[in-house]
């Protein structure tokens, strides 16, 4: 009996996820264990590997919409089995999720039987970073020599591989324009733009911009840092935003909230989303209880997280339960400005942070120099009316001014 290649549950999701990507092609050989496909929820992506050695056969395409437990591939462990298995019609198979979870019992011959050594078809070894990159580019690894430690390909292989094509003329033309390459909508990039799009198309977005003063806050940040040894951490600034957001989201809960079925549920907990950058597009990690922590709490979770986020290690229940997201700019620009982020919905409300830059201003009658942070503050404006929104913004910008606040 043939082996399944079915959908997993990824943490506490529900509902249908996308397969993103067979790894494989039919009727290729297969080794116990191998990454086989990519599957992904609007939040995060998962790989899937084989419960058996053999020879896959393909019951549903990419790009399809599939539910937890739908068995969407199978693993013959012979060439005879796969030819029997190929002239059958396609079949719908189903699981039950604890069967998923504890990976089904399947009928197979043992590898080292199934097919003789020579048939064998060898994995290519390469970096989760390695085939991120190659994934994003198009890069075909089964032309990239690898000159890591056994032959494996790493970073830096397909930085060359990119480098070596980018100097090739391009050959596609498309309205009289070269193009220099092409990018699927997919995956974690698909998922973006349906989530962002989605996001504008239901929400009533306004966005406040604005600056605040960061004077006393970097001091608060430099008196920390010179107590780093002794606090056993490295306070940044993401922390101390999530920080003074958790205080102020307690003072204006209406905030807090989301537009459910024609009603607006107002959270008791205070969940802060952190967006985090990565190569193939924005993640947002959830702080839970954000509120209820200390500073030092924040940094150790907000750390853990993004270090998780970057090595493709999050969890569903990671990126789940949000009420309220920032997203810190200021780390990638050192140039003022400003932007309208998109909410995350179903959330109600979203901070964009910008770059701290000295800027001329005037204090007790007296033109001077102070270290000026921008925001922009995006709201649904179907749950939140504009007074609400200045109100919590002012409070926000009380407690960066005046970080003492945070001890009362």
């Amino acid at each position: 009996m043939a082996a399944y290649i079915s959908v997993p549950k990824l943490g506490m999701a529900t509902a249908d996820v996308t397969l993103v990507e067979w790894k494989v092609k039919e009727g290729e050989w297969v080794e116990a264990h191998q990454v086989v496909m990519a599957v992904e929820t609007e939040k995060i992506k998962s790989e899937v590997e084989a419960s058996a050695a053999g020879f896959v056969h393909i019951l549903v395409a990419q790009d399809s919409k599939v539910p937890i437990g739908r068995v969407v591939g199978l693993i013959a462990a012979s060439k005879e089995e796969l030819e029997a298995l190929q002239k059958e019609p396609p079949k719908e198979i189903s699981i039950t999720p604890v069967e998923v979870a504890e990976a089904p019992a399947v009928e197979a011959a043992p590898a080292e039987a199934a097919v003789p050594p020579e048939e064998k078809r060898e994995r290519i070894p390469i970096s989760p970073v390695a085939r991120r990159m190659a994934e994003e580019h198009a890069i075909d690894i089964t032309k990239v020599t690898g000159t890591g430690p056994g032959g494996r390909i790493v970073k830096e292989d397909i930085e060359k591989a990119i480098e070596a094509r980018e100097k090739a003329p391009p050959v596609e033309v498309y309205e009289g324009k070269r193009v220099k390459a092409t990018m699927p909508l997919r995956g974690m990039r698909k998922a973006i733009a349906e989530h962002m799009h989605r996001s504008l198309l239901v929400a009533a977005q306004l966005t406040y911009l604005g600056e605040i003063d960061m004077t006393e806050m970097m001091k608060l940040r430099n008196n920390l840092l010179t107590q780093e040894k002794a606090i056993g951490v490295r306070i940044t600034y993401t922390d101390l935003f999530v920080m003074v957001l958790a205080r102020a989201l307690r003072d204006h809960p209406i905030v807090n909230s989301s537009l459910i079925d024609n009603e607006i549920k107002i959270w008791e907990d205070i969940n802060i989303g952190v967006a985090v950058a990565l190569e193939e597009g924005l993640i947002v990690p959830v702080v839970k209880d954000a509120d209820k922590k200390s500073l030092v709490e924040i940094n150790k979770v907000v750390g853990e997280l993004v270090e998780k986020a970057r090595e493709g290690k999050l969890g569903v229940d990671d990126v789940s339960g949000g009420t309220f997201t920032l997203t810190n700019l200021g780390a990638f620009s050192a140039t003022w400005g400003f932007a309208t982020p998109v909410i995350n919905q179903p959330q109600s409300a979203i901070l964009g942070t910008g770059a701290t830059t000295e800027r001329v201003v005037v204090r007790d009658g007296q033109i001077v120099i102070r270290p000026i942070m921008t925001y922009s503050f995006t709201f649904d404006h179907r749950v939140i009316d504009g007074a609400p929104a200045e109100r919590f913004m002012t409070r926000v910008r009380e407690l960066l001014e005046n970080p003492d606040l945070l001890l009362l």
